[in-house]
């Protein structure tokens, strides 16, 4: 063989050998590719994640519907408000108003009644007696006429307390609907500690003078 002929031998199989090598690479990688690919291929469907079912519900609660629940149910407005420790309050309060009518009631039934029987005709009627504190008679109060000027006022003592406990009542009914309503209202109001109120000693400017003037400095500070 000549050595021409040997050069371009050399050349065809040199070519030949890089070509060769060139496609295996490219093959190789594109399937090992394909290869990753499905073996690691994820499934959308199992892996997506609903965001709405992270999201923490927020409470907001309605305040037309408490201040009208808490008129039909006394404590309710509470309860919608998520206020549980304010109910056993707003019951104590209750059933303290209804004690105090329920006794001054009594109380002017019994002085109503002994007072009619002391100045009526009949004296069968002696309710009037039956009032009076044991060991006391009616010379003890110094007679009839003191006595039944005594009821009296015992009577009209009590209606007036019957009539404060029942007015006191409706006033603490309302007072139990507008604290349900405003703890409705400022429900998701801010009270954290960035809200504050500072006084603080200041020399300040006078206009109508060269001097200065010593006063308070009010510094409000809003998140």
């Amino acid at each position: 063989m000549s050595l021409k002929g040997f050069i371009l031998l050399s050349l065809f199989l040199i070519s030949g050998t890089f070509i060769f090598a060139n496609v295996s690479d490219e093959d190789i990688k594109a399937e090992l590719k394909d290869t990753i690919v499905s073996d690691f291929k994820i499934d959308t469907k199992k892996t997506t994640v609903k965001i709405d079912t992270l999201k923490e519900e927020s409470f907001k609660p309605d305040p037309e519907r408490v201040i009208w629940m808490g008129a039909i149910i006394p404590g309710y407005g509470q309860f919608l408000n998520r206020r549980y420790w304010k109910i056993p309050i707003v019951y104590a309060g209750f059933l303290g108003c209804a004690y105090a009518i329920t006794w001054n009631s009594s109380r002017y039934q019994a002085y109503r009644n002994a007072y009619r029987d002391i100045i009526d005709s009949n004296e069968s009627t002696t309710s009037y007696l039956d009032i009076l504190p044991e060991g006391y008679t009616i010379d003890t109060y110094g007679g009839v006429s003191s006595y039944t000027s005594t009821l009296k006022s015992s009577m009209d003592k009590f209606r007036y307390n019957r009539d404060l406990s029942i007015i006191v009542t409706v006033a603490y009914y309302a007072i139990t609907l507008v604290d349900a309503f405003v703890d409705a209202q400022l429900y998701d109001f801010d009270i954290s500690p960035d809200l504050s109120l500072n006084f603080r000693p200041a020399l300040i400017d006078n206009q109508f003078s060269m001097k200065k003037t010593a006063g308070i400095q009010l510094s409000l500070r809003i998140k």
